[in-house]
């Protein structure tokens, strides 16, 4: 692909980008029995809404691992950790 976000000028995979897929994949395998929801938004802001909490009370990350430590504390208050 010309423009491929995960190329570092046409020498292979640049080792900073993120494969989107797979990243909510492996936040949902992690968390999903907890997070009804767990999203990348069209803002790139990445983002997860726990099943017992209300309909705003949403985590939110500018990257996988911002959501991941932002749901590890979450569920440190909750005492689930």
């Amino acid at each position: 692909m010309e423009n491929d976000p995960t190329k570092a000028d046409g020498r292979g995979r640049d080792p900073f980008a993120v494969d989107a897929d797979r990243a909510l994949d492996a936040l949902t395998l992690a968390w999903g029995d907890d997070y009804d929801e767990i999203w990348l938004g069209h803002d790139g802001l990445w983002g997860a809404h726990r099943k017992d909490a209300g309909e705003d009370d949403v985590l939110t990350g500018a990257t996988p691992d911002e959501l991941n430590r932002a749901i590890r504390a979450d569920q440190s208050r909750r005492g689930a950790l």
